[in-house]
């Protein structure tokens, strides 16, 4: 039996998308990203309690809150739970400031009443991966679990990396999630505008969505990340590092959606003198590490409506590290 320590035959074809959820503050779908406008959607104060959420951090409790939704949205999430195979399931977290709060409220206690005064319930929420090992515990999901926590890049990173695990053989499905919380430490740091949600996509080998009938959404068509704009989303269309696409197929179509933070200078940009810039997470506030994730979350809706378009999603821009690019695919162009 194949399990997520031996890998399987790698799957030809890019991963695709069949679900996404989120758990942003007065949104309830992803089209709200784009501009739909619903009554209601997610509220915090009643959406974070529950038994299932008791002594978990912020930011796990926001994760858990996107991801049974994207799941659901996939088929992969019943009345009798996860109904995949948890073995071959993997879980990508991006957060940058994910435990934060956490971190600052135990130096603080150690300030005061030295390590005598920490309580060992909440010790593993000073954990990089707290995020990741809550999500995979509720749902038992035993492949890789990954957390990325590198700037402004984070969350299409992650994406990055579960194509990677899918396309080498180590997974079937990958729950993909953007998430930060908003307390007392990240405002002192970011400001009071910062996200306060979590987003969550499904990415799947396009055999094993086949297998189970699922609908795709979108199909994952290039990742990468370079010093440059125009290098990550060269490389992005191309495939990604180490792609080699058939001559005919050497790079991706325009862009008929550019998701991006970037100011619109009027320039055409990488993405195609034909495609249309946004940034659907401007009214959000500093999302940070979650923002690739409702990004590639809207990116969907789009494609949803539009299923011949391709979209290119960019986060990271001048004095950052690096910019990664993430190219998706309508269900038309998923094969």
């Amino acid at each position: 039996m194949t399990t997520a320590h031996s890998p399987a035959r790698p799957v030809p074809g890019p991963p695709v998308v069949t679900g996404v959820g989120l758990a942003v503050p007065g949104l309830t779908l992803p089209d709200e990203l784009l501009g739909t406008v619903r009554e209601g959607g997610f509220d915090p104060r009643t959406g974070l309690t529950g038994r299932d959420l008791r002594h978990k951090d912020r930011a796990s409790r926001l994760a858990l809150r996107a991801a049974a939704p994207a799941l659901r949205d996939a088929g992969l999430l019943g009345e009798d739970g996860y109904r995949g195979t948890g073995d071959r399931t993997a879980v990508l977290v991006s957060t940058n400031a994910g435990i934060l709060d956490s971190v600052c409220s135990f130096a603080d206690i150690i300030a005061r009443d030295t390590v005598t005064g920490l309580s060992p319930l909440g010790l593993p929420q000073t954990s990089s991966n707290v995020v990741a090992g809550s999500v995979a515990m509720a749902h038992g999901l035993r492949g890789p679990s990954v957390t990325l926590c590198n700037g402004p890049t984070s969350g299409l990173d992650a994406l990055y990396w579960a194509r990677a695990l899918i396309v080498a053989g180590r997974a079937d499905a990958a729950l993909v999630i953007g998430v930060e919380p908003h307390g007392e430490a990240v405002a002192k740091l970011l400001g009071g505008d910062a996200l306060d949600g979590a987003a969550a996509l499904v990415v799947e080998s396009a055999a094993h969505a086949g297998a189970r009938g699922a609908t795709v959404r979108a199909a994952l068509t290039g990742c990468a990340r370079a010093g440059t704009l125009d290098a990550a989303v060269a490389a992005a269309r191309a495939g990604g590092p180490g792609a080699r696409p058939k001559a005919a197929e050497r790079t991706s179509p325009d862009a008929a959606l550019w998701l991006t933070d970037l100011a619109d200078d009027g320039a055409p940009g990488p993405a195609g003198s034909g495609s249309r810039r946004l940034d659907p997470t401007a009214f959000l506030g500093h999302s940070s590490g979650a923002r690739g994730v409702l990004q590639a979350a809207a990116a969907v809706a789009h494609l949803d409506g539009h299923a011949a378009d391709t979209v290119l999603a960019t986060c990271g821009g001048p004095g950052d590290d690096a910019v990664a690019a993430v190219v998706l695919g309508g269900p038309r162009r998923a094969f």
